[in-house]
């Protein structure tokens, strides 16, 4: 929309004419969206097992759209969410789903693969958009799906390719992968396969239930001679995992992907063996990320809420509220706030500067993650946020490789 009214009054200084009537069109409107408002969805974890990360990820939305809303909203309207919490309950996500679906223009938040999974065939029905609380591929097929950040594949092989590029492994080597048989482990090992494969590596992969004690699985990768050890797994299972290495006097490197991280590891018995042999991948900046943009929400972040502990959630939430706002103001340049005036602005969306808190998005390649670039952090009690960058943005190319041959 930026772009139309800088063009309108530039078109207006040669005395052209129609621009402005054109702009004063009515604006098109649909569900959650009132004459001075805009209603967005959050539908999550506050009570239950994911409820620390969501209710960070929470002030990481609210953060942005004050920001927003201080500039005037969007379309002359302001934007706020209306928030249920499901407790990982499958049918409690449904219930409170069908009573916020007729209330919002899209959802911001939808926390928790059996919930997403479980509305999925209504969104496709009410043509609403949603942003999951997940970077799974199989989300990718879905039109409706925003996915702000690379897919767990692409997040493994760029985490990966640092530990190659920094020695940690070699052409060749024994690799094990200790992932939950979920969308998001099933999803991460196809990264670590892939690396394997072109890189003449095993890959041992090893997996297990959400809730499963992982220590046999890793003695079991001792034993078969791995030079490093992949988690995609539940942030409790990560303890576990690394203080079974460490209680067998094996020194080896851990990868961990974000979902698997919680700086709360740090309080914990574990901590001394994390900080010593654990990276992170993430798509999303780590709180305490030295660049304009991370630092920026950092500081209005810290600046809003001195009493809270911070992660990478904040950043998370933040930049899922910029792209929501870059398809809102899409949609609203084309007068048009309906759920089909919103899904058309979203699949024409071909960039989203974030300022570093991701790569670029674009949304508008059918079948392909918004961005592909990765953070590589390290387990730090001292940096707000639990995480020191050692790797700033970027993309291997193997994940470049691996584009060219995606459905």
């Amino acid at each position: 929309m930026r772009n139309f009214v800088v063009g309108c009054a530039v078109l207006a200084l040669v005395g052209a004419s129609g621009c402005a009537a054109e702009d004063e069109r009515p604006v098109k409107t649909g569900p959650g969206v009132t004459a001075d408002s805009i209603s967005l969805g959050v539908l999550t974890d506050m009570t239950g097992p994911f409820s620390a990360t969501s209710l960070i990820r929470i002030k990481g939305y609210e953060l942005f759209l004050s920001e927003l809303n201080e500039r005037g909203g969007i379309c002359g309207r302001k934007v706020e969410l209306k928030q249920a919490d499901h407790g990982y309950d499958v049918n409690r996500a449904l219930e409170k789903y069908f009573e916020l679906e007729p209330e919002v223009l899209g959802f911001m938040d939808v926390t928790g693969a059996p919930m997403t999974a479980a509305i999925e065939p209504d969104l496709m029905q009410t043509r609403a958009i949603a942003a999951p609380a997940s970077w799974s591929a199989t989300l990718l097929g879905n039109p409706h799906m925003v996915i702000v950040g690379t897919t767990y594949d692409l997040d493994v092989i760029n985490g990966l390719d640092h530990f190659k590029r920094t020695g940690l492994i070699n052409d060749g080597d024994t690799i094990g992968h200790v992932h939950v048989d979920s969308d998001y482990g099933n999803n991460a090992v196809e990264g670590s396969a892939f690396a394997a494969e072109k890189w003449g590596m095993r890959l041992i992969p090893k997996a297990v239930s959400e809730t499963a004690d992982v220590s046999a699985r890793i003695a079991e990768l001792r034993a078969a001679g791995a030079k490093a050890v992949v988690l995609s797994t539940s942030p409790q299972q990560t303890a576990t995992a690394v203080a079974t290495a460490e209680q067998l006097g094996w020194d080896t490197p851990f990868l961990v992907s974000v979902a698997g991280y919680d700086p709360r590891i740090l309080e914990s018995p574990a901590a001394a063996a994390v900080v010593q042999r654990v990276q992170v991948v993430s798509p999303i900046a780590p709180f305490w990320t030295d660049l304009p943009g991370p630092r920026a929400v950092a500081e209005a972040f810290t600046r809003k809420h001195p009493d809270l502990t911070p992660t990478g959630s904040v950043d998370h939430g933040y930049v899922v509220g910029m792209a929501f706002a870059a398809i809102l103001e899409k949609a609203c340049a084309a007068r048009d706030l309906t759920r089909d005036g919103v899904l058309r602005a979203f699949q024409d969306t071909n960039e989203v500067a974030t300022n570093a808190l991701t790569g670029d998005l674009r949304f508008s390649l059918v079948g392909r993650p918004s961005t592909t670039k990765s953070y590589v952090a390290r387990p730090d009690p001292a940096t707000p946020g639990g995480l020191a960058v050692v790797a700033n943005l970027f993309e291997s190319d193997l994940v470049k490789l691996k584009g060219t041959r995606a459905k």
